[in-house]
């Protein structure tokens, strides 16, 4: 039986002993704080006990002969608070294996000449520096060898920088080694063979299993893999090796045997046989005389007769040895290496036949071929000239701000306008239900109405320009600002529009086709230098937010809504409608000029600084279909004629080119241009030749504007 307070404590031998860890009960936990004990089953507890504490005694009487290890002891844990067996501390300086090992220097495999200029030489296995030990010189080492029988029997070790002698062992393997014998002395070279696969052959199989299906079934996997080399080898990507070739590394080239199907190689040329002059005792007349003698001198040797100059010797013994014998030996050689080895038909060709046959300008009439009439400005250059959709009258400007009116049938002028700034472009308004024209200067536009108007036009024109209902204002206020005149008078312009501040000159002037849409180009770079003006809702806007380079010139296309922006070195087309850039044309000019667009809108042509005239076929390419060169300085305008196929181009050289450009509607046939006639009437002052032309509708008559002040009419 256990008390109440025996109870209260788990079962343990007064030795150490442990008992499992009894399991909590939950059925125990009760309102009762008394706990019942069964006797019984202390009874049971207390015999456990003593049995325990026997078999206790037995062990440790035998544990020192059973067990060599330290034995553990029993203790509380301070966490669990149940008891836990703990060894004791292992000491290394004597339990520890590593006190066995010989090497206590443990850097590992580095190089030991890191620790050359160091007073150590590695560290332990604790972390602390082993130092190098103190070594005398070569003589204290030769003292040792003689004072010491052993010393050869050892070695010096890298690692602790000292001698370590050497065991039997390693003697013997040194020794085995030195002797070329086997390192190990164990091993037997000569023991008897040991059969692992018997060479008897056996009546019975070693297993009764039957074959396996694999050993007569071809595999799968095999296949697969010799298809893929099969597919391979079909799609070219596996490749046999070439055979080698069977012909020698140096052959005579002129030996090959005839084939059947190709004539036989030309023999080699032969070498000219020697005449008298190489004799060495020629005859009187073959030896040069001393004029000779200095004029084949003075010969370059490509033009000599001969390599050599006769000379005369009495005995074939005088005759010394040839200096130009390894140079005609290269010669020959270079003969017949380059020498043509099959006879090709040479085909006889008249140069002129591949010339491409033009048919005659008298043929191509009408076309511009002599100045009719001239009309000067007394102010300084006529950088502009355009003419009336009727072609019956001219409008040009010059530098010093004045803008005459002439016809162009008697040359007379009929009206002068003066502004106060330098003119830069003039552009008549294609409609024929209104008359009037646009003048550029320095940050204005000016609509200007000629004189001598009949009533109705002149009507119609004066409520386009200036009608009494201005349209209502646009969403989008724009800097450009448009001003009507408060007068009637002809003497002023009717309208002006007023581009923004610093916009420069506007240099060119393009309209529609239909008359309602203006574009200017000023000469200002960036945003500000393209403004397209739309004359029925008196609004202009830019239409290019950002431009790559610098704007040359702009066109609208004849048919469709596009949109031609050339730079300094492309020409780029838009889509007005979508607002979408459809293609770039390259034409390879180093400064684009002037360019316009053929009646059809299908071509195009590009003029440049660099003398050079691009055609472009819209249909075909962004490269030029052809490239014209006929001027000798820069190209300053280009116009193409709106009815005839004509084109003329302009240049600083002080002509006037004029083209035969026809266009025919078949697409596989190509277009024809065709030089006509070079006018020339036109003087260069300052560099500068004819800065503008422009065709008269209806007419093949030409006008002219040129850096002289002179504007000419040319006619056929």
């Amino acid at each position: 039986m256990l008390s109440d307070e025996e109870g209260d404590e788990p079962a343990a031998s007064d030795d150490g002993g442990v008992d499992e860890f009894p399991e909590i009960d939950a059925g125990s936990d009760s309102d009762d704080p008394e706990e019942e004990y069964d006797e019984g089953e202390g009874e049971k507890e207390s015999e456990d006990e003593e049995e325990v504490d026997e078999e206790e005694e037995e062990e440790s009487g035998s544990d020192d002969d059973i067990h060599p290890f330290p034995r553990p002891k029993t203790v509380i844990s301070d966490i669990t608070k149940q008891p836990k067996r703990v060894y004791p501390e292992i000491e290394p300086d004597y339990d520890s294996d590593s006190s066995t090992e010989d090497d206590p220097n443990r850097i590992g495999n580095v190089p030991l000449h890191w620790y050359d200029d160091m007073p150590h030489i590695g560290y332990d296995m604790n972390g602390k520096k082993i130092f190098r030990p103190a070594r005398g010189d070569e003589l204290d080492k030769f003292l040792e060898t003689v004072e010491d029988p052993k010393s050869w029997m050892s070695a010096f070790d890298k690692s602790l920088q000292m001698d370590k002698p050497l065991t039997a062992e390693e003697l013997d393997i040194i020794r085995r080694l030195q002797a070329g014998e086997v390192p190990d002395a164990s091993y037997d070279p000569y023991e008897p063979t040991v059969e692992w696969f018997t060479s008897k052959q056996e009546q019975m199989p070693l297993s009764a299993a039957p074959e396996p299906k694999r050993r007569w079934v071809p595999s799968k996997w095999e296949k697969k893999k010799v298809m893929k080399i099969v597919r391979a080898i079909r799609q070219g990507r596996i490749v046999p090796s070439k055979p080698k070739s069977t012909q020698p590394q140096f052959y005579s080239i002129w030996n090959e045997p005839a084939d059947s199907q190709h004539p036989a190689p030309l023999p080699a040329p032969k070498p000219p046989l020697p005449t008298n002059a190489e004799s060495y005792n020629p005859p009187e007349e073959y030896l040069p005389t001393e004029e000779e003698r200095k004029e084949w001198e003075a010969q370059d040797k490509e033009d000599r007769e001969r390599n050599f100059l006769p000379q005369k010797y009495s005995a074939l013994r005088l005759v010394p040895a040839y200096d130009q014998f390894i140079q005609e030996r290269f010669s020959r050689q270079l003969d017949l290496y380059l020498a043509p080895r099959v006879q090709r038909a040479k085909l006889q060709l008249d140069p002129d036949s591949l010339v491409p046959k033009l048919p005659s300008p008298s043929s191509l009439r009408p076309f511009p071929s002599y100045r009719a009439l001239s009309f000067a400005h007394a102010n300084g250059r006529a950088r502009c000239v355009s003419v009336s959709p009727d072609g019956a009258w001219a409008v040009s400007g010059d530098e010093g701000g004045v803008v005459s009116l002439w016809e162009v049938l008697v040359g007379r002028e009929v009206k002068r306008w003066t502004f106060g700034a330098k003119v830069g472009s003039v552009e008549w308004c294609p409609r024929t239900d209104v008359n009037f024209f646009v003048v550029g200067v320095e940050d204005h536009l000016h609509f200007v109405v000629p004189p001598n108007l009949p009533p109705s036009v002149f009507a119609a024109t004066q409520s386009l320009l200036a009608p009494a209902t201005l349209p209502p204002a646009p969403a989008t206020p724009s800097p450009v600002k448009w001003v009507s005149s408060s007068t009637s008078s002809l003497d002023e312009p009717i309208l002006t529009i007023h581009l923004p501040t610093l916009s420069g000159l506007p240099g060119q002037l393009t309209w529609h086709r239909r008359g309602d849409y203006l574009a200017s180009v000023s000469n200002r770079e960036g945003q500000g230098s393209v403004w397209i003006h739309q004359l029925s809702r008196r609004h202009s806007q830019a239409p290019f937010k950002k431009v790559k380079g610098s704007i040359q010139m702009v066109l609208f296309h004849p048919t469709r809504p596009d949109f031609f922006v050339a730079t300094q070195r492309y020409v780029r087309v838009y889509n007005l409608a979508e607002q979408k850039l459809l293609k770039t044309l390259m034409p390879g000019i180093k400064w684009i000029s002037s360019m316009d667009v053929h009646p059809s809108g299908e071509h195009l042509i590009v003029g440049g600084y660099d003398r050079k005239l691009c055609w472009f076929d819209l249909e075909l390419s962004d490269k030029p279909y052809k490239n014209l060169r006929y001027h000798t300085k820069a190209i300053r305008s280009l116009h193409f004629h709106p009815t005839y196929p004509l084109f003329a181009s302009s240049s600083d050289d002080g002509t006037i080119q004029v083209f035969h450009a026809r266009v025919y509607n078949d697409l596989m046939t190509d277009p024809l241009i065709v030089p006509l006639k070079i006018l020339r009437g036109h003087d260069i002052k300052d560099g500068l030749g004819v800065l503008q032309v422009r065709w008269c509708r209806g007419q093949p008559w030409l006008v002219s504007a040129g850096a002289d002040g002179k504007v000419a009419v040319w006619c056929s």
